[in-house]
């Protein structure tokens, strides 16, 4: 499976129409795209995640201009997108951090709303409602699980997905470069306990005086990285593997003999 890894900056003087008209040039001046499985975006790509005081006024509905996009660029490269995430305003009125994979065909394979809200030196979880479901579907064959950014640091949510026959764990992201050495330890463990592929990609440039990490990577299930990006925007390809997590199940069994929790006597 060829994936794509598309890293992008959210300037704050860029309104959202500009960046995805800008991000749309990106794309369809990417002939590399020809013959790739799966395309994956940053979280908040659109919103511009450490843009807090403009998370209400740029909200919208799930059908709104960022799925539109992306269900553009998957009948254009005939690919699955993960369109990373944006700021939804649910039909109450409450807003989310929802993520979303395109089918070729334009079709919804599977969304999801941000678990764990963050807090620390963020208004993330002050402002937006944290989601209560997995985000699980058939992404360019693998069953896949989706996560965002700060889920990494909850173990229990990935295996959950593993549960849930995820053999592959894509995770859209805005960390910040002050704490890269902990996105890179996160997303090469959650690989290895999980016995999975992980895809993640992360945000780049500056949002309100804060660097973002980028070194988006693709992670095998051995614990091997297969790319790891920069900081600088753009695409970064890999070609992941998708019988060797099974394989490695079948082989190496950590899953199965897992005993948790503990029988009681």
């Amino acid at each position: 499976m060829h994936v794509a890894l598309l890293q992008l900056a959210s300037p704050a003087e860029e309104s959202v129409e500009d960046r995805i008209a800008r991000v749309t040039g990106m794309i369809d001046a990417e002939h590399d795209l020809a013959g790739t499985d799966l395309l994956v975006l940053p979280e908040m790509w659109t919103a511009g995640y450490f843009s807090f005081e403009q998370y209400a006024s740029r909200a919208e509905p799930f059908e709104g201009p960022t799925l539109t996009a992306a269900r553009t660029w998957a009948r254009a490269f005939d690919l699955f997108v993960h369109l990373g995430s944006f700021v939804e305003a649910g039909a109450d009125g409450r807003l989310h951090n929802t993520s979303a994979v395109i089918a070729p065909d334009g079709a919804v394979v599977t969304a999801y709303r941000k678990v764990h809200l963050f807090g620390y030196g963020s208004r993330e979880s002050e402002l937006l409602t944290p989601g209560d479901q997995l985000g699980v579907g058939h992404v360019a064959g693998p069953t896949s699980g989706i996560t965002t950014c700060y889920d990494l640091r909850f173990p229990e949510l990935f295996r959950s997905l593993v549960d849930e026959g995820a053999e592959q764990l894509i995770v859209c992201a805005a960390w910040p470069a002050a704490r890269l050495e902990h996105w890179r330890l996160f997303t090469s463990v959650r690989a290895v306990e999980q016995q999975a592929t992980l895809i993640a990609c992360n945000a780049v440039g500056r949002q309100h005086d804060v660097a973002l990490g980028g070194h988006s990577r693709v992670v095998a299930p051995t614990g091997e990285v297969l790319v790891e990006a920069g900081t600088e925007e753009g695409f970064t390809y890999a070609e992941v593997d998708s019988e060797l997590p099974p394989a490695m199940r079948a082989e190496f069994s950590a899953l199965a003999d897992r005993r948790w929790p503990v029988p009681i006597s």
